[in-house]
């Protein structure tokens, strides 16, 4: 805990001794422990203390005058003297801070200033040998241009660089030749106004004459324009009275046409609106009439269609029902009248076989055996009819479904049997019948008795009564 303690007094006493911030005119440059020097310039930085040292160079420009100190002949082999000011600083790129560190670190302004006169002082000398008097005397800027650019060089080598360069004066020691330069220079130029002045009189004067020309000229086409427009302005006033006349007449026209559409329109309106309401009057008397047919038809006419379709249902359904009936009765004697056949096909054969003494008896006998057996056999055709209750018989008008067609019931299943036993044993009861009866014979009757619940049935009797019901229902047959 305590070496802790110590470590952390430790660093907090390098960051305080070591802490160093550089301003933004100056460049500090920390060196050892490493073998490049660590610049820094508006930074902070921490120092390694005894360990590492701060060295500080100014990056502020120098003003720095020049004078040649002898004088210095031109191309052309006059000597002049110059005088100059330099501006110069330390560079500010890496390569030249460390360059300028090596050559000015802890040196002071006057140091400083010395090398950059010794430089620049040559550089002089160097340009001025390599122009003419008149070039350096009549274009300063170029000479000086010259000078930075070859100094620029040696500059950068010692880590500085030229900020500006300017020529102050140039003598040539009182030898006129300067002088001289300017005396012809003051008459060229003395001629040159001369010449310029006159030029320049006579371009006024011819400018002046001119303008009065132009002036009169632009005077007279102003008068001309004038009149021209006013002119103008007269006519087209004449035509816009003219246009607003007619616009005036045409509007005056327009409005009594308006007004008299406007007339039309309202009595057409008032008319339509009258048309309109008649209309809806005409239209709300035929809903009254339609309210009250419907509420007629309503309360009348579907009541007694209501009844009308009662009615006819009730009958459709009795005669449905009637009508089942009928069918039922006859379905069921269909169904005996088969049986029988069925029964009459059976013992046919045993029919074949009493064949032969049956004509040993002759024809009383076999008579007298088929009339012994017709009441058996009415009595079971009338078996089924026996055991209904009652009929109902509704005539459609056709004959079919009457009272007739119920009372030949057991005379037409009858006589399907007797079909039956000649078609199986080739025996025709009713023609021994009328051949040897006397009844058959004389009356051609046939009468059936004896059957309890059927009544006489007769071949050619008017009325056939069947009790089939507490009350019973006559009918006259079908001839």
């Amino acid at each position: 805990m305590a070496t802790t303690i110590i470590i952390a007094v430790l660093v907090f006493l390098v960051i305080i001794l070591g802490y160093v911030k550089a301003p933004t005119d100056k460049a500090y440059i920390i060196t050892g422990l490493r073998k490049t020097p660590k610049i820094i310039i508006g930074k902070s930085a921490i120092r390694i203390p005894f360990l590492q040292r701060v060295d500080k160079l100014s990056l502020k420009a120098l003003s720095v005058d020049v004078k040649t100190s002898k004088s210095v002949p031109t191309n052309d082999y006059i000597n002049i003297f110059v005088d100059s000011v330099a501006n110069v600083k330390v560079g500010a790129t890496p390569e030249l801070l460390e360059k300028a560190s090596h050559n000015f670190l802890n040196k002071d302004e006057d140091y400083i200033r010395s090398m950059i006169v010794n430089v620049l002082e040559g550089n002089i000398r160097e340009i001025i040998g390599s122009m003419k008097l008149t070039d350096i005397v009549t274009d300063r800027k170029k000479f000086a241009s010259l000078v930075q650019e070859n100094a620029s060089i040696d500059m950068a080598n010692m880590g500085l660089e030229i900020v500006a360069f300017n020529i102050q004066n140039i003598d040539d020691d009182g030898l006129g030749a300067i002088e001289n330069l300017g005396v012809a220079n003051t008459v060229a130029i003395r001629k040159d106004a001369e010449i310029s002045k006159a030029e320049a009189e006579r371009d006024m004067a011819v400018a002046q004459a001119k303008a009065a020309k132009e002036s009169n000229d632009a005077e007279i086409d102003s008068q001309t324009s004038i009149a021209e427009k006013q002119n103008d302005l007269a006519i087209k006033k004449a035509e816009l009275k003219q246009i607003a006349d007619a616009k005036q007449a045409e509007a005056d026209a327009a409005y009594e046409i308006q007004k008299q559409e406007q007339q039309k329109t309202i009595q057409i309106a008032a008319q339509e609106v009258n048309i309109a309401k008649q209309d809806k009057e005409a239209e709300l008397q035929d809903k009254n009439i339609s309210v009250q047919e419907k509420t007629l038809d309503a309360t009348v006419k579907k009541q007694a269609d209501a009844e009308k379709y009662k009615r006819i249902a009730e009958a459709e359904a009795s005669l449905v029902e009637k009508q089942k009936a009928a069918e039922a009765i006859k379905l069921a004697g269909e169904a005996e009248a088969a049986a029988i056949k069925a029964k009459g096909e059976a013992e046919a054969a045993a029919m074949e076989k009493k064949a032969d003494a049956m004509t040993k008896y002759g024809k009383a006998a076999m008579l007298q055996m088929i009339v012994e057996q017709l009441p058996e056999m009415a009595k079971a055709i009338a078996e089924p009819m026996s055991k209904i209750d009652k009929i109902d018989i509704i005539d459609s008008g056709s004959g079919e479904g009457s009272a007739t067609s119920v009372g030949g019931y057991v005379p037409a299943v009858l006589a399907k049997t007797i079909k039956a036993v000649k078609e199986t044993t080739g025996v025709d009861i009713t023609d021994i019948m009328k051949a040897e009866t006397y009844d058959a014979k004389v009356n051609k009757n046939i009468n059936v008795s004896g059957i309890p619940g059927v009544p006489n049935v007769t071949d050619h009797s008017e009325t056939v009564t069947v009790p089939v019901s507490d009350t019973p229902t006559t009918a006259k047959p079908t001839k």
